[in-house]
């Protein structure tokens, strides 16, 4: 007998829309939904909020995603997405290897910071040898090393009415009559201060390559990998991320990815 595996989206999105009264045959049917159905958008938008409800019910605030050896490191990082951004400003920077780039970090803080790449090395670091998952299917195993996200954080001295740490990166993913859209995600401050959260610099002992993000790239260790932004340029603390972009709280969530892409 075939096995079938069914993804947590999967499941959870058919539990939502079962209990709604409509019918569908699988993934498949979902993902050819209709986006003007306002309807069935509500009821997706539920499932999202389930997944991550049940999500943070069953792996609890620390719960750490599993880590491996050196030998299980099999095969290079395999880039993904944008990979060679030719953003004129991205460009300038990588011309002098990164001297000039500066991370950074705004919004509900009462201390603004602006880090260059040798402040960041210079703070403690996490070194965590964690696998990717990629939500096309595909899983990779690598060693990163960066600063833990929750150093800067409390550099910064984040707000108490701050809810998401908001990632502004230089990659253009879209270029439009409107003009280009760089690439941009969130995470709520319980990932942001989780232990395996890093802005990684590093990546299998050398430093992070630009087909993998550099100068640096967030990893999110519970989440899909459209969760984890390359070429990071802006940290942005906000407490709704409704006036930015569809309000959805990143580019492919706007195009109907999960908000909450956990693993």
């Amino acid at each position: 007998m075939k096995r079938f595996q069914i993804s947590r989206r999967c499941f959870l999105t058919s539990a939502a829309l079962g209990a709604s009264g409509l019918a569908l045959s699988g993934c498949d049917a979902f993902d050819s939904l209709s986006s003007t159905d306002s309807r069935v958008r509500g009821v997706l938008e539920s499932a999202n909020n389930l997944t991550y409800r049940v999500q943070r019910l069953l792996a609890g605030r620390d719960s750490l995603a599993q880590e491996f050896t050196e030998a299980d490191i099999r095969q290079p990082q395999r880039p993904n997405g944008v990979t060679a951004p030719d953003d004129e400003d991205y460009l300038a920077f990588q011309s002098k290897d990164f001297a000039d780039w500066r991370l950074e970090v705004s919004g509900l803080v009462e201390k603004p910071l602006s880090l260059s790449r040798e402040q960041l090395i210079a703070m403690p670091s996490r070194t965590q040898i964690t696998r990717h998952d990629c939500v096309e299917g595909w899983s990779c195993i690598a060693k990163w090393t960066g600063t833990p996200l929750s150093l800067v954080l409390d550099q910064a001295r984040v707000k108490p009415q701050a809810r998401y740490a908001v990632f502004h990166c230089m990659d253009t993913i879209e270029r439009g009559l409107s003009g280009g859209i760089k690439y941009y995600d969130s995470i709520d401050l319980i990932d942001a201060r989780h232990p395996q959260t890093i802005l990684a610099y590093g990546l299998n002992d050398k430093p992070l390559p630009v087909q993998n993000g550099a100068p640096l790239r967030v990893r999110v260790e519970r989440q899909l990998g459209y969760k984890m932004p390359k070429y990071i340029r802006k940290i942005e603390l906000v407490d709704s991320f409704t006036q930015m972009g569809d309000g959805k709280g990143g580019y492919w969530e706007d195009r109907g990815y999960d908000w909450y892409g956990g693993i």
